[in-house]
């Protein structure tokens, strides 16, 4: 049987600060995110079932991926949970979309959190290939599973 990939994009605005950046991202700023999500798979071979020919139904992924991710940073704020706890609850009063991450919110790191996440969901006749985060329109970060040996 062949393998086939399915990537599907996905376009959403975020804000983050890099605390302890030694550069201008360690100031709160925004980027306009470009999310590639690549799954592999087997397409169905069942001429009764409506899925006959697909890995996965692109619908599906969509709603996977918004579920698991986009409906959580969409025009949101990340920081890092050891930010000042005084800007933190600024940020809540001002009820302001927040959320804080265990780790420093770069994009290869966000790549990481993305991967365990949509791992935690995928069905099992598919599997999650790679994944590509553009922060602007010439920087990205990309994970393969194929690199984690």
């Amino acid at each position: 049987m062949s393998k086939i990939r399915l990537t599907r994009l996905f376009i959403f605005e975020m804000a983050h600060a890099l605390q302890g950046y030694d550069g201008p991202c360690r100031h709160i700023h925004g980027h306009s995110y470009t999310l590639e999500v690549t799954i592999i798979g087997t397409p169905l071979i069942d001429e009764n079932h409506p899925k006959n020919g697909m890995v996965l139904d692109f619908g599906d992924l969509k709603k996977i991926v918004k579920e698991t991710i986009l409906e959580d940073l969409d025009h949101g704020l990340l920081l890092q949970a050891d930010t000042d706890k005084d800007l933190v609850e600024t940020l809540r009063k001002l009820h302001h979309k927040l959320l804080l991450t265990p780790y420093q919110p770069t994009c290869e790191n966000m790549l990481i959190d993305f991967k365990s996440r949509l791992r935690k969901v995928m069905p099992e006749h598919v599997m999650l290939h790679s994944l590509k985060l553009w922060e602007t329109q010439n920087s990205f970060a990309e994970w393969y599973a194929s690199d984690e040996g």
